[in-house]
């Protein structure tokens, strides 16, 4: 850890607590011997972990969150703040208002409403949730590729749910959408903008067009991917999408993914600030202190924590969600390393590639083999030789259809199972695009290695 950061982390303290000096004074317990022994051994058993920060670490969705973050939940756990009423958190609540506003400028929402989460699976609970206030005895629909959550919920909810089916890019498929829309039975159509599994963008643009002629509710899942909408380098149908988010009803964005947070931060706004009829409630201690408006009162979390909207609001006085600006840039970066990547991985004979390019910054491929169930083995083991080389990979069972038809020599032993084990990389740090020579060197180097120790 920089130096500067515990100075500038001590000196901010040192303010916070100025301003509650005129208190008589209650010493904290101290943090003795055995406390210090105890922190080492905390740090000592941390080490159990995959270099998540570093750009060697190239697997899950994991983007280590800024400085300026980290320093910023740190001072307001000092504090302490719950954001549920304003009795726990006045300053962290205003924090929340104002970091919820700059969300919902970045996806130009002229009015909203909105509050942050403990992640994205409660945001799109909520989201659901205020979907089946509306039509109850509609389902919710949702691509096979959008994120399994949105199925439990509907569970959850008692609500219908339905599975389209993508096409060959893992994008909704439309024509299956609009024919099960025809029978009236859906109430919501869940469009994701940037899959957990391979980045895919559905054509909400196209979707937009289809609530025209059959009156449904749409929620924007953009959990992963919202925050490309700043990027500037992204496909025309892709950018499409993007710019058709003003006909959604909700979006949720998790802030602890690209927006450079700790865990837990997500965030749900509704296009229509009326929603909030749906949370009324009432509490005989709670809401009391203030007839400003408690962000419980339109939220289905109670406690949430307070300091998550101080490192939010923190970052974004630093880096502001400007087009062009530095953060947007950084999003630039991972996809232009994931075409990068994609391009080095189709021109080698080791590899078979997607017949389709990254839309955001996830990548995918697999071995080249006779049979998928050869290509499933190698990727597997190539996985596990990158690894001894620190090159972090994540495997994921992905359609044999995302590849082209020609890409196994014989036919496969299993056709009922029609998926092939792939390599997956999520190259969501800007510094993937300056490691990529490294990254790519480590990865053919793992392919050469378990090449060689084939039996002949």
């Amino acid at each position: 850890m920089p130096d500067d950061f515990l100075k500038l982390l001590a000196k901010a303290q040192r303010t916070l607590d100025e301003g509650f000096a005129h208190l008589p004074p209650n010493p904290e317990p101290p943090l003795g011997k055995l406390s210090a022994d105890i922190l080492q051994q905390a740090a000592t058993r941390l080490q159990d972990n995959y270099p998540y920060a570093h750009p060697l670490y190239a697997g899950q969705m994991l983007k280590p969150p800024h400085p300026i973050a980290r320093a910023a939940y740190t001072l307001a756990m000092s504090v302490n703040p719950n954001n549920h009423a304003l009795d726990g958190g006045r300053a962290s609540s205003a924090m929340e208002v104002e970091a919820v506003d700059a969300l919902a400028k970045m996806f130009q929402m002229p009015q909203h409403l909105g509050h942050l989460t403990s992640g994205g699976t409660f945001a799109n609970l909520e989201a659901l949730w205020v979907g089946g206030q509306y039509e109850s005895e509609k389902a919710i629909a949702a691509s096979d590729q959008a994120h399994y959550t949105h199925s439990r919920i509907s569970g959850v909810l008692g609500l219908p749910f339905i599975s389209i089916p993508s096409d060959e890019c893992g994008r909704m498929d439309l024509q299956i959408l609009e024919s099960l829309l025809e029978t009236k039975q859906i109430g919501t159509v869940v469009v994701t903008l940037g899959t957990t599994a391979i980045g895919s963008v559905d054509p909400l643009d196209r979707i937009a067009a289809l609530q025209q002629k059959y009156n449904f509710r749409i929620h924007v899942d953009a959990a992963y991917g919202g925050y490309f909408t700043l990027a500037s380098n992204l496909s025309r149908e892709t950018r499409a999408a993007f710019d058709a988010i003003r006909h959604a009803g909700s979006i949720v964005v998790d802030p602890h993914k690209h927006g450079l947070q700790p865990y837990g931060c997500g965030c749900i706004l509704f296009s229509d600030p009326s929603v909030g009829r749906f949370y009324k409630h009432d509490s005989p201690y709670t809401y009391f202190s203030s007839k400003d408006l408690h962000l419980g009162e339109i939220s289905l979390e109670c406690s949430r924590a307070g300091a998550s909207a101080v490192a939010l609001w923190a970052t974004q006085q630093l880096l502001p969600y400007n087009p062009g600006g530095e953060f947007a840039k950084g999003l630039e970066a991972g996809h232009t390393a994931a075409l990068k990547l994609y391009k080095h991985l189709s021109k080698s004979k080791r590899f078979l590639t997607p017949s389709f390019t990254p839309e955001l910054d996830i990548l995918f491929w697999t071995v080249s083999a006779n049979t998928p169930e050869a290509s499933s083995a190698l990727a597997q083991r190539i996985f596990e030789e990158a690894a001894k080389r620190d090159l972090h990979l994540a495997l994921a069972k992905l359609p044999r259809r995302f590849f082209p038809q020609n890409s196994w020599k014989k036919n496969s032993e299993n056709e009922a199972q029609a998926t092939v084990t792939c390599l997956r990389s999520v190259l969501m740090k800007p510094e993937h695009l300056l490691w990529l020579d490294h990254l790519a060197q480590r990865l053919d180097a793992a392919a050469v290695a378990v090449n060689a120790s084939i039996p002949r």
